[in-house]
């Protein structure tokens, strides 16, 4: 791609296929989200320096509980591990890391680790990687409108640059971009107040077969769309 390329400010990812590409090579499923865990931290290098300043990755929704327990207590103890494993290199290029999703539900060790990384890396700016964890669109506008209701709005108040500064984060903006990997052509309600205008862009790679390759395949196609909202 050019330097003169048009890059996306906001790149959102829906992690799919983690559990496909360890059966599909004979392992236990859980080894795939291991994998899947060492391709994030690659591609979300890749995005930052291509010029990317928001990530979100979509790797544990509110829907995921309904998991087997080994499962689900395998991710939990997961995202421990990548924090410590990760987070001074993120913090050492400058990216910022932020946790959108409710808390309620998260073992302690889980939100200590989450805290630990927006406290160490809260005044970076190259970039910022938001983990989109116990997530849910629906939830996060739900959770926008208690807030609303909860601060004593009226209903003549409330608008649009009211509901956008009540989301998880308001600082992070509208997506440009979704990729979802493992041929699956759905949103499954990430980001869904952000996404509006997203274009959308579908891989048959399963996760932890998406190379940063592939992501500059992604911007590449961006490039080619003309985005018109609704002009």
């Amino acid at each position: 791609m050019s330097d003169t390329s048009v890059i996306p400010v906001h790149v959102g990812i829906v992690l799919d296929g983690n559990r496909r590409w360890a059966q599909e090579k004979g392992l236990p499923s859980l080894k795939g989200h291991r994998a899947g865990m060492d391709v994030l931290k690659d591609v979300s290098f890749r995005a930052f320096e291509r010029g990317v300043q928001y990530l979100s990755a979509f790797v544990f929704s509110t829907e995921n509980w309904q998991r087997a327990e080994d499962e689900v207590n395998y991710l939990m103890d997961l995202t421990v591990k990548a924090v410590e494993k990760y987070l001074d290199e993120y913090h050492e290029r400058g990216i910022k890391v932020v946790i959108l999703g409710r808390r309620k539900g998260i073992r302690q060790k889980v939100l200590d680790v989450i805290d630990q990384a927006e406290e160490k890396t809260k005044d970076n700016t190259l970039g910022t990687l938001a983990l989109c964890f116990n997530y849910g669109g629906k939830e996060e506008l739900v959770d926008a409108v208690k807030s609303i209701v909860d601060r004593g709005v009226t209903s003549t108040e409330v608008n649009g640059d009211l509901l956008a500064e009540s989301m998880y984060y308001p600082t992070i903006p509208d997506v440009d971009l979704i990729i979802r990997t493992s041929g699956e052509q759905r949103t499954s309600g990430f980001m869904l107040y952000r996404a509006a205008y997203a274009e959308l862009y579908f891989s048959k790679k399963h996760w932890p077969d998406f190379t940063s390759e592939d992501f500059d395949s992604a911007l590449e196609e961006y490039e080619k769309r003309e985005r018109r909202y609704g002009a």
